[in-house]
């Protein structure tokens, strides 16, 4: 399988958030001070790659995350607006590398890199379901 020649290096795609209480860390359990959470912007960051390439994958194809290696180095209060963005920087055969970044009004606040994997839905599907029926039943 190979990708569509209209993934390519430079591609970019972005989404942001309005931080709100279930945006915060003690709401999603990953700490206890009322700020944006980490997995909340590892969401954000992850959206925004799919937003860069999702929408030119060809019916019954989508990618799946496979990698993630990102920094949150700077926290948000509620009420404040997040932007991630995500940039393709390598193809190489059903693989796709990003460039991630995120800004709040005033600072940076996140950087990494993230893969993701183009893969046919029918047979992730199937092999999802040989998977299930080998689990130990309860």
């Amino acid at each position: 399988m190979s990708l569509p020649a209209s993934i390519v290096p430079g591609l970019k795609g972005a989404k942001q958030i309005i931080v709100a209480a279930e945006h915060t860390a003690p709401h999603v359990g990953s700490g206890k001070v009322p700020v944006l959470a980490t997995p909340v912007v590892v969401n954000l960051l992850e959206a925004a790659a799919l937003d860069a390439v999702e929408h030119l994958l060809p019916e019954g194809m989508q990618s799946l995350g496979i990698q993630l290696d990102v920094r949150h180095f700077a926290a948000t209060p509620v009420g404040m607006r997040v932007r991630a963005e995500a940039e393709v920087v390598a193809i190489e055969g059903r693989s796709i590398r990003f460039r991630l970044s995120a800004a709040d009004e005033v600072e940076a606040i996140s950087e990494g890199a993230h893969e993701r994997v183009v893969v046919t839905v029918a047979r992730f599907d199937k092999r999802m379901l040989d998977k299930a029926a080998k689990a130990a039943p309860g």
